[in-house]
């Protein structure tokens, strides 16, 4: 498989932001999902929302695999292990959940797929761990805890690679504030990939906030 467990790995904690997004029209997908390939980001994570999501992800894989083999697209807000199995027998290439679902890791682990299950607390985390998964998703990352929360973790778990999605901006102060604290990414969503944006068709402008988030992160790690 051209994006197996590690690759995807890597390549998610190069770009530090995961894109989040859904949209019910597959050329609207597909046109943001370029743009964020373009801007840096080519491990994008796609939602599991409404009826025949599954049917849409599986069109849309299949058509980037024959234009754009390089993008990594997984697939989020997964919580039963029978909706994981759709999706990676539809080509995801990682598997996103709000919480710790015991059932998905060990269909991912079945098939050597990333697992990043959404905890939080230390007992979840530490449970994620024990299933096999490498990063796992602070979920909803300001709710929890924030920035405070993964500076607590990280000290008596140094081990720990944490993805918050929810509270994360791309900002270059909100960027500071939770990379200082540890994360290896993030998941954003509507504040890089704006709805205003989206309805306008501003596929250029989705690139370039893209672009400036990854350059952003890239800086803050390269000055600490």
């Amino acid at each position: 498989m051209r994006h197996d467990r590690l690759t995807v790995l890597k390549a998610l904690e190069a770009q530090g932001v995961a894109p989040v997004f859904y949209h019910a029209d597959p050329e609207v997908c597909l046109n943001v999902i370029r743009a964020c390939s373009r801007g840096g980001a080519k491990a994008i994570e796609f939602t599991n929302r409404g009826d025949f999501a599954v049917d849409l992800f599986g069109d849309i894989a299949r058509e980037l695999q024959k234009t754009d083999p390089d993008i990594i697209l997984g697939i989020g807000s997964v919580v039963d292990a029978g909706t994981a199995s759709l999706y990676l027998n539809r080509g995801a290439r990682f598997v996103v959940s709000p919480c710790l679902v015991e059932d998905v890791a060990k269909v991912c682990n079945r098939r050597m797929t990333a697992y990043f299950p959404g905890c939080g607390s230390v007992t979840e985390i530490g449970q994620a761990h024990e299933l096999g998964c490498e990063i796992v998703k602070l979920f909803p990352g300001a709710s929890v805890g924030g920035a405070d929360f993964v500076k607590a973790v990280l000290g008596p778990m140094p081990w720990t690679k944490i993805m918050p999605t929810g509270g994360v901006d791309p900002e270059e102060a909100s960027i500071a504030k939770w990379f200082g604290s540890g994360i290896v990414a993030a998941g954003m969503g509507s504040k890089l990939i704006t709805d205003a944006a989206v309805k306008s068709g501003d596929w250029a402008g989705i690139e370039a906030q893209v672009r400036k988030t990854v350059d952003a992160i890239a800086a803050f790690r390269a000055s600490n």
